[in-house]
């Protein structure tokens, strides 16, 4: 099982996921995933992974609408982290970002929409 999907299983953040598509070879895979979260929003995972290369994208939107995308598709070269960048509440705005990877935005998103902590009350 890849590490993607023990990530997926284990975050507290996510409700549910799909595998989409998933290819593998001798020194590469392909991996498209939709993830539920537990407020509502989801994330889409697109990891394309070898000896050579890392491409990513991981969408997360609410309600249709973008809140950020991370990513290193090569077209904006004029970001400082380039090719890494991040989309955050539109296509357009574009800001920079480090390379990152599925465990880094599950950290993000836990951080984001902690589900409601059960305080108890005990009775002496």
């Amino acid at each position: 099982m890849p590490r993607e999907l023990e990530l997926l299983e284990t975050s507290p953040a996510v409700k549910s996921y799909e595998i989409l598509d998933y290819k593998e070879g001798g020194s590469f895979y392909f991996l498209k995933i939709k993830a539920e979260l537990i407020d509502g929003s989801v994330l889409y995972i697109r990891e394309f992974v070898s000896e050579d290369e890392y491409n990513y994208s991981f969408q997360w939107q609410k309600d249709g609408k973008l809140v950020v995308r991370w990513d290193n598709a090569p077209h904006h070269k004029d970001v400082e982290t380039f090719p890494h960048h991040k989309h955050v509440g539109s296509q357009d705005n574009v800001q920079p970002s480090k390379e990152i990877s599925l465990e880094d935005i599950l950290r993000v998103i836990e951080e984001k929409i902690k589900p409601p902590s059960s305080t108890s009350t005990r009775l002496c």
